[in-house]
């Protein structure tokens, strides 16, 4: 188990940017990626992996998952969106973000929506979500292991690492087609609007 602690421990899933971290004043594209690299630098899996680059961001601007930004400065609500889209392009892809966020920019834009309290929720479930995915790991790496100490193998140490693997990919498959299933429902309420 201590090298599953290790392993954990090495994914940084604690690593957010708060709302602390985001200035009050408005940051120019450079600024925001900087801030970005800085803040996740420890979450990349190799060096030449970028959290953020222009382009991204102006893909995200130009396939509106960002409301307007205004005079090329990105407000702390820009942030916010970005970090979200950050968290939810691991499993999702652009149209599915697209539609998730859609009405919260909307809100955004025509009410003054505060989403510094949706963040602070997000980053709340954040933190409960990592403590029991933590909880689930063990759980898993402990069966895992019963069930290959039951077959009669000399490879035990590779064959609990492929197994381990193979289930934390399949429950990302569960919970990636789960959160589809909800944008999916989250587009239906929007046809319906």
């Amino acid at each position: 188990m201590e090298k599953l602690n290790e392993l954990l421990d090495g994914l940084y899933l604690d690593n957010h940017l708060s709302i602390k971290e985001m200035p009050d004043l408005d940051l120019y594209m450079d600024q925001v990626i900087q801030l970005f690299e800085s803040k996740f630098a420890s979450s990349k899996r190799n060096e030449e992996e970028k959290i953020l680059t222009k382009t991204m961001i102006n893909n995200y601007a130009k396939g509106k998952l960002l409301f307007p930004i205004k005079n090329k400065k990105y407000s702390k609500d820009h942030l916010i969106l970005i970090s979200l889209i950050y968290q939810l392009k691991g499993a999702l892809s652009i149209k599915d973000i697209k539609t998730a966020l859609e009405h919260v920019n909307e809100k955004i834009t025509n009410d003054n929506f505060n989403v510094d309290d949706l963040y602070e929720i997000y980053l709340y479930l954040s933190e409960y979500n990592r403590e029991q995915f933590r909880e689930d790991a063990h759980e898993c790496a402990s069966e895992v292991n019963r069930q290959v100490s039951l077959m009669e193998n000399s490879d035990s140490d590779y064959l609990e690492q492929l197994l381990l693997a193979i289930s934390f990919v399949n429950m990302s498959n569960y919970y990636r087609r789960a959160a589809e299933r909800i944008v999916d429902e989250i587009g239906k309420g929007k046809e319906t609007t």
